[in-house]
């Protein structure tokens, strides 16, 4: 089992910024990717931005040159770096570990921190 556990959320004026955090501990092995994921009011969930085993990231069209994904791989942890945020931004936000590959996959998910940008 892994357990993750994110911190870093809270509310914020647009334009500035904010810095998620997700720890994991557990049976972390075999790691395929971590990332970050949200949740608006109404809406489904969509991804954020995500950084492989092998330093690949991904992001979301809409948070291309705002968000920055890093990850210190000694601590098991994944930070997601939020600048020039935007009230359509807020959402609860979820980390995500993809552990294992094809039909081995898993993910693993937080509890999720509330990202309030207010206008």
């Amino acid at each position: 089992q892994v357990q993750l556990v994110e911190s870093g959320g809270g509310l914020v004026q647009a334009g500035g910024s904010l810095r998620l955090s997700c720890s994991a501990s557990g049976t972390t092995f075999s790691i395929n990717s971590m990332g970050w994921y949200r949740q608006a009011p109404g809406k489904q969930r969509e991804l954020v931005a995500t950084l492989t085993s092998t330093g690949f990231t991904n992001y979301a069209h809409s948070v291309k040159g705002r968000f920055t994904i890093s990850g210190d791989n000694a601590k098991n942890t994944v930070y997601l770096q939020m600048n020039s945020l935007k009230p359509e931004d807020t959402a609860v936000y979820y980390c995500n570990r993809r552990q294992g590959w094809g039909r081995d996959e898993y993910d693993y998910w937080g509890q999720g921190t509330q990202v309030t940008v207010s206008s």
